[in-house]
């Protein structure tokens, strides 16, 4: 099925070289892990007073809304006949499921375990990349990979870690959403951004809504504004990350998900006044030793690394 133009959703030019086009993929997945932590830090400053539930359906709501604004009639009738619906539908539950374990374990274990943990995500990602997708993945990755964990266990200083069924939980949100990110991969070579999308919002907002049918909290005028903020910023970071997908192979820009705590740690202290240790700042630089080595890597020999 040919997609109409105003779906293509998607910055490839023809005839643009592979290294330029996966360089223009590392800098979406940078541009999304930075806005969808300052999604995360909104939310954060939402869920005190409003539930989860009511703050995923709104940002859903406003999202499919966004696409159905663009796409129209179209958008909808593709989404309805599209082959790639099981593919589709599989994500939207994989990263559903990655998201309950998360948000689960976070009601047991300290920031510094949470976070540790989750962000094993990355190195299943490149562990999944070759036999999965066929992706080369040179040293250059590897090191990235293994520099930006490194400094992650650094940052944020998982004292006492210990097996238990909540580190077991956040591990099992680790690998699920490593397996989001190929599928989004694998989705990609054949349907554009805006349809990932509409799909994949449109799925969050059926589940979403019946949680809100339990829970739903009647907002405030600062709430609400909270509310589309969180739904301008989600909109932005999916679609910069969908896209990035769309061009640069999966094993590159995994390393570059380690920003998002840097991210992370700058937006507590500006928001919360969460003084970061000296330990952070250490991890923090060694995260960013890994994404400039993937970007100067690329730049210098515009070869797969």
């Amino acid at each position: 099925m040919r997609l109409p133009p105003s779906l293509t959703g998607s910055f490839v030019i023809v005839g643009v070289p592979a290294f330029e086009r996966q360089a223009l993929g590392m800098m979406l997945a940078l541009l999304a892990y930075s806005v969808l932590a300052m999604q995360d830090a909104t939310v954060k400053w939402l869920v005190d007073t409003v539930p989860v539930w009511q703050v995923l359906f709104v940002r859903s709501a406003i999202l499919v809304l966004g696409c159905l604004g663009t796409g129209g009639r179209p958008l909808v009738r593709h989404a309805a006949t599209t082959p790639t619906r099981a593919l589709l539908v599989r994500r939207g539950v994989v990263t559903l499921v990655a998201w309950v374990c998360y948000f689960n374990a976070a009601r047991f274990l300290p920031l510094g375990q949470l976070v540790t943990l989750y962000f094993t995500a990355p190195v299943i990602v490149t562990l999944l990349a070759a036999p999965l997708l066929g992706e080369q993945v040179g040293w250059i990755r590897w090191a990235a990979v293994g520099i930006a964990f490194f400094g992650t266990v650094l940052a944020a200083n998982p004292v006492g870690l210990s097996l238990s069924p909540a580190t077991l939980l956040v591990l099992l949100g680790a690998l699920l959403w490593a397996y989001g990110v190929i599928l989004t991969r694998q989705i990609a070579r054949r349907e554009p951004s805006l349809v990932q999308m509409f799909f994949n919002n449109c799925f969050f907002l059926v589940v979403t809504g019946i949680g809100c049918a339990f829970t739903w909290h009647q907002p405030s005028a600062g709430e609400i504004w909270l509310l589309l903020l969180v739904g301008l910023l989600g909109g932005v970071g999916q679609f910069s990350l969908f896209e990035s997908a769309q061009h640069a192979p999966v094993s590159l820009t995994a390393p570059l998900e380690y920003t998002a705590l840097v991210w992370a740690f700058l937006l507590g202290f500006l928001v919360w006044g969460d003084a970061p240790r000296q330990g952070v700042f250490l991890g923090a630089t060694l995260i960013m030793v890994a994404g400039l080595l993937l970007i100067t890597r690329r730049n210098a020999h515009k070869t797969p690394c």
